[in-house]
């Protein structure tokens, strides 16, 4: 019986792993691969550690499993996030057709900071204003 649980569950965490690698492979930069490997990849390998605790049913494993998950679903979009900060700040190229850059012009180099955005400046300067 667990075997029919398992079974799609394996199926679709295999696709969806699929497509992560396929998203690595056709998507035309940085920030767009590590978005596709991140979300589908993070599910796929849930889904698989999913199949894997139905199949054997231990509690022990459940406990694994659900440790596994959590670690996942915790790290990957932090490290993808991190890999593509380095990217963008490093130089690596963004693709051609990307309409809007918002980080560009706003980032120091020597104190590896950002700017705030010119309505949040505008909007603090005038509460600062009204406050005194």
């Amino acid at each position: 019986m667990t075997e029919w649980i398992a079974a799609p569950l394996l199926l679709a965490g295999s696709l969806l792993m699929l497509l992560a690698a396929l998203g690595a492979l056709r998507m035309p930069d940085l920030l767009m691969r590590m978005h596709a490997t991140t979300k589908a990849g993070a599910l796929g390998s849930g889904l698989i550690m999913l199949a894997a605790a139905v199949f054997f049913g231990s509690a022990e494993v459940w406990a694994r499993v659900l440790a596994i998950i959590a670690f996942i679903m915790l790290t990957a979009p932090v490290a993808a996030h991190m890999i593509g900060r380095a990217g963008y700040f490093v130089g690596v190229p963004l693709w051609g057709r990307i309409l809007r850059d918002d980080l560009k012009g706003r980032y120091h180099t020597d104190n590896h900071s950002l700017e705030s955005p010119p309505e949040f400046s505008e909007r603090r300067q005038h509460e600062e204003r009204r406050g005194q």
